[in-house]
């Protein structure tokens, strides 16, 4: 596994986050582009696993598989609606900064 965080965006959040994100050199991938609209939750996230990813998500449902189990490349959390595009980006970009994908692994973070 690489030492960087790869994020996974998804089906909800908007696709300039990931736009952004990738202006920064950040690798990522959104529900969307890799044909997992639709899909469940745990389909999205055993995705992430498979591709060493931290899913980025508006869902809360993610919050409930994680209590329940910590296998997984780590879950950025924010509610809908409460940070701006803007603020999401800074925060994904700061945990990117931050934390090593090793220490992403089973950790929820909210935004």
């Amino acid at each position: 596994m690489s030492d960087r965080i790869k994020y996974h965006l998804d089906e909800q959040v908007k696709k300039a986050i990931a736009f952004e994100l990738r202006r920064c050199g950040i690798d990522v991938t959104t529900t969307v582009e890799v044909g997992l609209r639709t899909q469940s939750d745990e389909v999205q996230l055993a995705f992430a696993q498979n591709e060493g990813r931290v899913i980025f998500t508006h869902d809360q449902d993610f919050l409930i598989i994680a209590s329940q189990n910590s296998n997984h490349c780590g879950i950025a959390y924010c509610k809908q609606g409460t940070r701006s595009i803007g603020q999401i980006i800074e925060s994904l970009v700061l945990m990117y900064e931050v934390y090593t994908a090793e220490e992403m692994i089973g950790r929820v973070e909210f935004l």
